[in-house]
């Protein structure tokens, strides 16, 4: 990593993939996500033909609240036409000639530029003839129609968004529920190299942050872009339909949202996918130090961590910042163009209805397919970034759960356990790690015996762990082979190796629950059985002083010392009854009273089994049936503790180095 804490954007993903592999995965949902983008689509045609009801409900009550425009121009013609003054009648009512005079002797004093309140005034002074054909008439049925029209199709609408939401709801959840299904699936078939390349807390993010942004983003995306585009094709058909020029105008003001749309988008993905990668990196990160506080504490690291932490952070800040705000512009932006679009169809509005070539209520109707038009855009923009983040995070997640896996061994034939006696060699085993041009393990050769206690010694780096590993199947061997009572391992399944195997590491690990659940992990045993078992190893007095016995619970904030939890993984071990045994450095964390006990133990344990011990502290294998000398890879000595250290070679150094001052 750069020490810099500028983000160094990385090469965008492939956008397209990303979301043809979602697409496929998601397979088995098509119908619910059908289901749901159609009702998403009829949600949104009906929001499509409510501002058209909304101008005739409009134009209703325009025409009951203003005089009879049709009727006055009927009148005027009428009256001018009247050579002969008789009575006229008009609407099915009678008028006098008397008060057809007083009708144009009244209107006379008025023309289009007068103020309308004393026109309003002039029409109070009329006949009640005249009145009753020229004044307003609401039509309250019409209006009752029409406004009960509306509200049903605003309910309905929400009522099939409502229902979409709940379906793409559960699609959602489902589908992060499954992907984490196959990440854990996953996890416990891939082989360790894998672990050994990546950070626990990156795996960890993965199963977390992005599955649950897939899920967050799948919810909100799908059914918002298509429901978006419907609207925002549905609104423009019905502008043109409802008056060209008003349409072009509503274009025109909103032509703006588009372009920057445009621009965002080809700026965006790229932060959105270091957004996750950098999130991915905090998390293992801190997962690193939550792991090895007490350490940081002991060596007084922590001004060093927390400025590896603050470079960490400032990172995800970075690309965070970036994202959120090419994400953040689109609303605002959004909101200018769309109250833009008001203004320009409020203005060219007025100077159409001025000259009767549309009505008021075309104005209030295109003000809500403004709405209609320039909010899509926005929604469009943010269902993209959404998708921009599902592809982000999907492509991590699948690029985890295409990771190659352990090799499938459904073919060997499985063998119980019960069948082994015991027998071990190596042939000519190699091994080296990938990316490693050195072998750790070389033409390793050994024989071992049934029953027999091998201790595996030498200094770090010699491959003692590393000949375990391969001995439980762990790894798989570069060259050479390993049998077990002569069946190869490269022909025995994998679950069944490590069946034959009661295996205890230096690192304990402990999980949330009672003692005895600890203790009879996996296991299938009664009470007396574990209280046995921990007589055995010494731990049965510690467990009884505890409020609650083999019933107390555990955690990794207990006052449970190193050693007593070491005590309880090698009681939990000697609860299997598994024809090999392996103790890596299992009794590095106790004192040398309680070593003394567990040793034992371990005498115990091993009657009749073949156990391999791989320690440092060569004290402790002092009664080995054989002991095996590793260096560089290979064994360079072998033979009992007496025989080797009569030698005088490497182990009698080894052996002799303990006790030097």
């Amino acid at each position: 990593m750069p020490k810099h804490s500028k983000v160094q954007v990385e090469k965008p993903k492939n956008f397209k993939e990303a979301i043809v592999r979602l697409t496929k995965e998601l397979n088995s949902f098509k119908v619910f996500i059908i289901i749901a983008l159609l009702l998403s689509s009829f949600s949104a045609l009906l929001s499509i033909v409510s501002p058209n009801k909304l101008k005739d409900l409009t134009n209703e009550i325009t025409s009951g609240i203003t005089p009879n425009v049709n009727n006055i121009r009927v009148l005027s013609t009428e009256i001018m036409n009247n050579i002969d003054k008789s009575d006229i009648t008009i609407a099915g009512v009678k008028i006098k000639y008397s008060e057809q005079v007083e009708f144009l002797t009244l209107f006379s004093k008025y023309d289009k530029n007068s103020d309308s309140k004393k026109i309003y005034n002039a029409l109070n002074k009329l006949p009640k003839s005249i009145k009753k054909v020229i004044e307003p008439k609401m039509n309250i049925d019409k209006i009752k129609r029409i406004s009960l029209l509306i509200l049903i199709l605003y309910v309905l609408s929400s009522l099939l968004n409502y229902i979409q939401s709940i379906i793409m709801s559960n699609v959602s959840s489902t589908f992060s529920k499954i992907l984490r299904s196959k990440i854990s699936n996953k996890i416990n078939n891939l082989p360790l190299k894998y672990f050994d390349s990546h950070k626990n807390g990156d795996i960890m993010s993965r199963v977390t942050n992005d599955v649950d942004q897939i899920s967050h983003s799948l919810n909100q995306s799908l059914t918002t872009l298509v429901s978006s585009v419907t609207l925002l094709l549905g609104s423009l058909i019905m502008m043109f339909v409802t008056n060209g020029i008003m349409a072009l105008t509503a274009i025109f003001s909103s032509i703006i949202g588009f372009i920057f749309m445009a621009l965002v988008l080809s700026k965006s993905q790229k932060y959105f996918a270091v957004k996750q990668k950098e999130l991915g990196n905090l998390n293992g990160n801190i997962e690193e130090v939550y792991s090895g506080l007490n350490i940081i504490k002991t060596y007084n690291a922590k001004e060093e961590v927390s400025d590896k932490f603050d470079k960490y952070n400032k990172r995800v800040y970075d690309a965070n910042k970036k994202s959120q705000f090419l994400a953040g512009l689109m609303q605002p932006m959004m909101g200018f163009v769309g109250n833009l679009g008001y203004v320009c169809v409020c203005i060219v509005g007025a100077l159409l209805v001025s000259k009767n070539v549309i009505t008021f209520g075309v104005i209030v109707a295109f003000i809500s397919y403004v709405r209609l038009f320039t909010s899509p855009l926005s929604q469009i923009a943010q269902s993209v970034n959404m998708l921009q983040q599902v592809a982000a995070s999907s492509e991590r997640v699948f690029e985890f759960l295409d990771e190659e896996e352990l090799r499938k061994e459904s073919k060997l034939k499985k063998i119980s356990k019960n069948k082994f006696k015991g027998n071990i060699e190596f042939k000519n085993v190699s091994f080296k790690y990938d990316g490693n041009d050195k072998y750790t393990i070389k033409n390793f050769s050994a024989s071992i015996k049934a029953g027999q206690k091998v201790a595996i010694v030498g200094p770090t780096g010699a491959g003692k762990t590393t000949m375990v590993n391969l001995l439980m199947k762990f790894y798989d061997i570069t060259d050479g082979d390993i049998t077990i009572d002569g069946m190869s391992i490269k022909d025995l399944r994998r679950e069944d190796v490590h069946s034959l195997f009661t295996m205890v590491l230096q690192d304990t690990w402990l999980f949330n629950g009672s003692i005895k659940d600890n203790i009879a992990y996996n296991k299938n045993v009664s009470l007396d059985k574990v209280v046995e078992v921990c007589k055995i190893v010494g731990l049965d007095h510690f467990i009884r002083t505890l409020p609650n016995g083999y019933d107390s619970l555990i955690s990794d904030n207990d006052s449970v010392s190193a050693g007593q939890r070491q005590l309880m993984t090698i009681a939990r071990g000697m609860i299997l009854d598994s024809p090999f045994l392996i103790l890596d450095e299992a009794t590095s964390n106790v004192d040398t009273r309680t070593e003394e006990l567990v040793q034992k133990a371990m005498d115990k344990l091993s009657s009749n089994k073949t156990s391999f011990i791989i320690a440092h502290r060569l004290s402790t294998i002092k009664n080995a049936d054989l002991i095996l000398v590793m260096k560089d890879g290979n064994i360079i000595e072998q033979g009992t503790h007496k025989e080797l250290i009569n030698k005088k070679g490497f182990y009698a150094d080894l052996y002799n180095s303990q006790f030097d001052l």
